[in-house]
């Protein structure tokens, strides 16, 4: 079983930055689609970005666009989410997950237990 686990949560105010990490023991990220996703509170979860294995292309939500940045290091198979000019409405638990195949906002095969990014005004 892969699990994929996220860290470099936390608390910021609202402008500031944060980075998340993912780490992927056992799954040669280099071989997948990576994407992370948030839940708000008594909100469905939603996509956030993803990166393509092959080419590197990327992918972001119109919320997120322009202030965050995923990326990767296949050789230490993590993958990284900058998260910049943060406002209270990205607070969520932030989860990373992982896709052998398929869409950037398709189905995932792999996921972390989640991160929780709190923003305060």
């Amino acid at each position: 079983q892969v699990q994929l686990v996220e860290s470099g949560g936390g608390l910021v105010q609202a402008g500031g930055s944060l980075g998340l990490s993912c780490a992927a023991p056992g799954l040669t990220f280099g071989r997948a689609t990576a994407g992370w996703f948030r839940q708000a509170p008594e909100k469905e979860r939603e996509f956030v970005a993803a990166i393509a294995w092959s080419d590197s292309n990327t992918d972001y939500s119109d919320s997120v666009k322009g202030r965050f940045t995923i990326s990767r290091d296949n050789a230490k198979n993590t993958v990284y989410l900058q998260m910049n000019s943060l406002s209270p409405e990205d607070t969520a638990v932030y989860y990373c997950a992982a896709q052998l195949w398929g869409t950037f906002r398709g189905q995932y095969d792999f996921w972390g237990q989640g991160v929780q990014v709190t923003v305060s005004s």
